[in-house]
């Protein structure tokens, strides 16, 4: 396939409630959008890159920086012979891995409608609807917390995740397991504590969690062993998995029980393969977690998460979680069993909406080959 032009779109999308984690509040989300044309055909990517290094050194201007000068040279005028092959061509530079993955996923639904194939299928996977469940960020006060979940609990939804950090947590947690004790209910932490903290996580020991995600650093994985070994409650990991080896690496130490898969963290979706493939083959659960996609991104995640390893429910969620007005179609909408289906058009099986997308962007440039 040669890739012709590429345009790149960097567009902002006020959210329909702030969403506060432990590194900050998000009133809008900021990302880039990518168009890939060649021979006729046109595929869609987004790079979730945000507005501030808070979850990511990565940010929109950094991304956009490193494709310009980088990563698209090496791709625009150039006749790929697959996935594996552009990787290959940007393999001798560092870091990125959002930007990577970005150009990476409009690549793949090029391919995938070049070929009439959806990306579920490109990837192998094999289930028609995935689990989802829904991740609330850290509210005003417990009560607040409670009624946000719910609402969501009576929209469908049956897994809850509750972001946390110091001084927002135990007391928040009890509040949602009291309201709904049956729940199927996680937290998240983006490495917001440290080990010496391990007293507030043996507090959560008997609440009844899925798992605990990312308590501590990203680079902790010697604690977050030391960690797991204090708990019954299986820790897991996020922001430590940026490859296979890394995930080898911890499942080795005992550092998790269980990963997330964000194929924008690993680089794109073949990586995120690679560790899906790894941990189906040691028994370990994974799941899908979301960086509050555009219907670009959550297609490319549902076509993941169709994978057979992923046996715990997602953080994807229905189109207008997120957005009043999303940039593609179809809307995702949650069925009756907190699933979603899985798209099986060609690549994403979605169609970008210009009309909404000229309408949240920021800036334009198209690149020719």
């Amino acid at each position: 396939m040669r890739i012709e032009s590429v345009d790149l779109f960097h567009v902002r999308m006020r959210l329909k409630a702030p969403f506060e984690t432990s590194f900050g509040v998000e009133h809008d989300r900021d990302a880039l959008i990518l168009r890939l044309r060649g021979e006729g055909i046109e595929g869609w990517g987004e790079c979730v890159a945000g507005s501030f290094p808070g979850y990511s050194y990565e940010t929109v201007g950094t991304a956009w920086h490193v494709l310009e000068s980088f990563f698209l040279p090496a791709t625009l005028g150039q006749d790929l012979a697959g996935v594996a092959d552009f990787r290959r061509r940007i393999g001798a530079y560092k870091g990125h891995p959002l930007a990577r993955a970005g150009l990476e996923l409009a690549l793949w639904d090029l391919l995938g409608r070049g070929d009439g194939v959806s990306l579920a299928r490109q990837l192998g996977g094999t289930a028609a609807r995935v689990p989802v469940g829904v991740s609330i960020g850290i509210q005003p006060d417990a009560a607040s917390l409670v009624g946000m979940a719910e609402r969501f609990v009576a929209e469908g939804y049956r897994r809850v995740k509750i972001k946390i950090k110091p001084g927002r947590d135990v007391a928040d947690i009890g509040a949602v397991r009291a309201a709904f004790p049956e729940l199927a209910l996680q937290v998240d932490a983006n490495s917001a504590y440290a080990l010496e903290d391990a007293p507030v996580f043996e507090a959560m020991d008997g609440m009844s969690l899925l798992l605990i995600e990312q308590p501590l650093a990203e680079d902790d994985l010697l604690d977050h062993a030391g960690l797991q070994r204090r708990l019954s409650t299986p820790l897991c990991l996020d922001e430590s998995i940026l490859s296979v080896r890394h995930a080898r690496q911890a499942l080795d130490c005992g550092a998790c029980r269980v990963i997330n898969i964000k194929p924008a963290r690993l680089s794109g979706l073949s990586e995120a393969v690679a560790v899906h493939d790894l941990c189906l083959s040691r028994g370990i659960p994974v799941w899908c977690g979301g960086m509050l996609e555009t219907g670009i991104g959550r297609a490319s995640n549902l076509a993941l998460a169709s994978l057979p390893g992923f046996v715990l429910p997602g953080d994807i969620s229905a189109s207008d979680r997120y957005y009043a007005e999303d940039i593609a179609w179809p809307r995702f909408s949650l069925n009756r069993d907190s699933t979603i289906d899985v798209p099986t058009g060609p690549g994403l099986g979605i169609e970008v909406d210009e009309g909404a997308l000229r309408k949240v962007t920021l800036r334009r440039q198209t690149f020719n080959g």
